[in-house]
């Protein structure tokens, strides 16, 4: 207990929160991992003959997605909200009384109880991972979403077993120890992400402060083929016009009848279907201000397109595009949106996370995406961090279109139930 007599004499003590992609049921490499002899509920499966409290996770999407997008100017952007909207969704669970309603607020649940929040949380991880489809054929079904949660938990403080519990049950949580003195911790959590995102996000933590008592792992990855794929002895160089001036892309083709269309006096758009259910939404505005549209796209808006698209006959030409976020900071933008976490003198995650009375708030937070999009379908993951610290009208086209994204669009990717999973922005494929 030194170390921690130690964190306690100086007054730091610090809790990371990390969300990653995909889970691989791989314990992280390093000394031996204990975790609590827990018991999981079954994910919660949605009956459709009842109506639950509403919450609107892509309210908190976009609105992230607009904030964030405030920051990129003419470059290429990609972030996953969903990947945010986890671990600050499971951080309700230990956030004290006077700021829980106000981060149920930020987070699209205003009004709804702590309850009713790990309910919805644990219908939609059963609807997005199609838990169904698992009991009903175990050998054969494969899901290309793969969502994890884990907390790993420094060896010098103990884990609030309620948390625990309700991380287990509702967020699929699981519970590893490590030693956040050594490197073996970063290494540990650098392993899982490596092995959560088939490899995309690697060398996550370059090491964590020694103040450290805990770090919480949010995993998202995504890798679907398209419905209708795009032939690849159609695709075609051509000119792309971005913001900073012409440059060539390869533009994919899909042309043919029958295909979702939607458009008005803004926007062009089109949902590409994925196999497993869901889509890439590709936007267009007229204006050639992409970023621009997403700071001002609405979950209103967003379902009037997805409501509106019609069976058309035409055309799509659309790059591909590769994007890396590089490394995002979120603290400005989730403070902005209302989280509360981030106050000092508060201290809002006190007792709630971890037994001893240590006042603990939420002191940064990051976030990485990437995303692969080309002729055979979609592959996306990102990783989150945050770091908690403490002390003692449409129009209808009536003729043939053409959609040639050889300007600036969107990209909005859902998932079977709707839920924006990912989004961003193409300036520059």
């Amino acid at each position: 207990m030194k170390r921690l007599i130690s964190m306690m004499t100086a007054s730091m003590l610090s809790l990371s929160l990390v969300a990653c992609a995909a889970d691989t049921g791989k314990n992280p490499p390093g000394k031996a991992f204990a975790a609590l002899d827990l018991t999981a509920a079954p994910l919660i499966a949605p009956q459709w003959d009842r109506e639950y409290p509403a919450v609107s996770t892509n309210d908190f999407a976009l609105k992230l997605s607009a904030e964030l997008a405030e920051s990129v100017g003419s470059d290429n952007f990609v972030c996953s909200p969903f990947s945010v909207w986890l671990p600050l969704a499971a951080l309700v669970n230990g956030t004290d009384s006077a700021h829980k309603a106000q981060l149920l607020e930020a987070l699209g649940a205003e009004g709804i109880s702590e309850s009713d929040l790990n309910e919805y949380a644990s219908r939609t991880l059963y609807s997005l991972t199609n838990e169904r489809m698992k009991e009903w054929d175990t050998d054969e079904y494969h899901n290309p979403l793969r969502i994890a949660n884990a907390i790993f938990v420094d060896d010098e403080v103990t884990l609030k077993r309620s948390f625990a519990q309700k991380f287990l049950d509702f967020y699929r949580g699981a519970t590893f120890r490590v030693d956040f003195g050594s490197q073996d911790a970063a290494d540990a959590v650098n392993q899982w992400a490596s092995d959560s995102t088939d490899g995309l996000i690697t060398d996550l933590i370059q090491e964590f402060p020694p103040q450290t008592v805990a770090a919480i792992a949010n995993a998202i990855y995504f890798s679907d083929r398209w419905t209708w794929e795009f032939h690849e002895a159609d695709t075609k160089q051509d000119t792309f016009h971005a913001p900073d001036g012409d440059t060539t892309a390869d533009f994919m083709l899909r042309a043919g009848e029958a295909q979702p269309y939607y458009e008005d006096e803004r926007v062009q758009a089109m949902p590409l279907s994925f196999q497993s259910g869901g889509a890439l939404y590709v936007i267009k505005p007229k204006d050639g201000d992409a970023t621009g549209f997403l700071r001002s796209l609405t979950d209103d808006y967003f379902q009037e397109m997805k409501r509106g698209a019609i069976s058309a006959t035409g055309k799509l030409l659309l790059p591909k595009f590769e994007l890396d976020s590089g490394l995002i900071r979120l603290s400005g933008v989730l403070q902005a949106l209302g989280v509360p976490l981030f106050d000092a003198d508060a201290a809002p995650l006190t007792k709630g996370v971890i037994e001893e009375d240590i006042p603990v708030w939420v002191s940064d937070a990051v976030q990485k995406a990437v995303i692969k999009v080309d002729e055979t379908g979609t592959t996306a993951a990102a990783v989150t961090v945050v770091t908690l610290e403490g002390t003692a009208a449409m129009l209808q086209p009536t003729e043939p279109f053409e959609m040639k994204c050889d300007s600036p669009f969107v990209f909005v990717l859902a998932g079977s139930t709707g839920d924006v999973l990912f989004t961003g922005v193409v300036n520059q494929p």
